[in-house]
């Protein structure tokens, strides 16, 4: 038997890095595809070697483009790999471009798909990573969920029962392995604040950052924040070119950088005061870390991470947004709870499911 595992950008390689590992240690035949989604240092080839993964064995490289023609060309590429290499599994994460262009190419070559972090929903098709997630459920054989609101998901949209496997959260593997060595390199001091003196920033989904209003207000929030703590904030490059066109006046409190290395963020992440964000991924490294999150959305397809643990849904509301940091920075923020089998072992339950199934 051999596998395919597809990764393309920064999210991809804390779910689907475990599981190459964990096949790796079994010895199972396997090549890791890389489409090349993400291409700068900092967002790509730094997470290989500080996650222990190995080389690509095949980098696409379709870099960045408008959704239709990055999807377009990670298809076509990706489809001529299948037939050269005839894999009898292709396995993807998450919800980005190069999930749904892997999935749909192995499906119609009838070759079996497995999603890692299949069902999540935020019930909102106006965000890209809702149609990838549907689309990429859809066509998968192998639908390995994070929470039980996926399970529930998948089931109401009518997936077989025999196809979901509740097995836990990858990116907690990550997590988890790494998070000590990550703390132990003391990230702070390079910006010159103490551990949980600072709120930790990401910002990059297109309904905050391509609507100049929009963002503008959010910006408004976060320099409001940041009177109050420091504020770190990584910029992710589309973020940087909108803002660039605002020319908004920072002051010396928010401290903007380059996109950082996993370790690096992870660091800054397990220490910071608080953290605010609309990635998804975020909200549940938070969650585990019991590190307050304010999500800059007004919805999530993580809602365990509300239920359970440190997360809360504030949008761009300014005045919520500072009611909320006046709660934290209070002591008055509830420290939650890791949720179900978010233990590091979710690659170990995957591969043992994917291995029961090839071989029967």
């Amino acid at each position: 038997m051999l596998i395919c595992n597809v990764v393309g950008a920064r999210p991809n390689f804390m779910k689907i890095g475990p599981v190459v590992l964990e096949l790796k240690r079994r010895r199972m035949r396997q090549f890791l595809l890389h489409t090349g989604q993400h291409y700068d240092p900092n967002m790509s080839k730094i997470f290989f070697d500080q996650l222990g993964m190995p080389e690509p064995d095949i980098h696409l490289g379709v870099g960045s483009g408008s959704h239709a023609r990055q999807t377009g060309r990670i298809m076509a590429a990706f489809e001529e790999v299948c037939q050269k290499r005839r894999p009898d599994l292709v396995i993807v994460g998450g919800d980005v471009n190069s999930t749904l262009a892997a999935s749909l190419v192995a499906a119609k070559l009838q070759i079996p798909v497995a999603h890692v972090e299949a069902g999540l929903r935020s019930f909102d098709r106006t965000m890209p990573e809702e149609i990838n997630r549907i689309a990429t459920d859809l066509v998968s054989e192998f639908l390995f969920t994070t929470e039980e609101s996926a399970n529930k998901n998948l089931q109401r949209e009518g997936i077989s029962r025999e196809k979901i496997h509740f097995v836990g959260n990858c990116m907690v593997d990550t997590l988890l392995k790494h998070v000590d060595v990550a703390v132990q390199g003391s990230p702070w001091h390079s910006f010159g604040v103490e551990p949980a003196g600072y709120a930790l920033v990401t910002l990059h989904r297109p309904s905050n950052v391509d609507d100049p209003k929009i963002l503008r207000q959010v910006m408004e929030a976060i320099i409001g924040v940041s009177k109050k703590a420091p504020v770190l904030f990584p910029i992710h490059p589309r973020t940087r070119e909108r803002l660039r066109a605002l020319k908004m006046k920072m002051g010396s409190s928010l401290k903007l950088c380059e996109p950082l290395p996993y370790l690096t963020f992870l660091g800054l992440m397990a220490k910071a005061r608080f953290v605010l964000t609309d990635s998804g991924g975020i909200q549940e490294e938070t969650t585990v870390l019991k590190v307050p999150c304010l999500t800059l959305r007004w919805n999530t397809e993580r809602p365990v991470t509300i239920k359970s643990g440190t997360n809360r849904l504030v949008g761009t509301d300014m005045r919520k947004i500072s009611e909320s940091v006046d709660r934290i920075l209070a002591g008055k923020w509830p420290s939650g709870k890791r949720p179900s089998l978010w233990d590091g072992k979710a690659a170990q339950r995957i591969v043992d499911i994917i291995r029961e199934h090839l071989m029967c």
